[in-house]
């Protein structure tokens, strides 16, 4: 679901996913390689994104994610669901 809320607002490659998800988290979340490029690849996999070589500022070359239709669709029920579930925990922190 991060990785999809993140490259819904731009594409970007992989190592500028995992800053934008620890910057935009105030610094509460990281993603560590080992866990990123195993979720891109299943994301591409699944439809729900897709990737592109591309050079960068520095002038490297690197894989650029973007989100699809599906992507976005998956994006949506996964908020859905994720806010269900986060309003359930409240409602039961709350009555405790």
């Amino acid at each position: 679901m991060l990785i999809l809320r993140v490259i819904s607002a731009q594409p970007l490659h992989g190592y500028a996913i995992a800053q934008k998800i620890h910057l935009m988290s105030d610094e509460q979340l990281s993603v560590e390689e080992g866990s990123l490029y195993p979720a891109l690849q299943k994301l591409l996999l699944k439809g729900w994104g897709r990737a592109e070589w591309v050079t960068s500022e520095t002038g490297r070359e690197v894989r650029e994610y973007r989100i699809t239709a599906a992507g976005k669709k998956q994006l949506e029920e996964e908020l859905t669901e994720y806010r269900r579930m986060a309003r359930g925990i409240d409602t039961l922190l709350e009555n405790i």
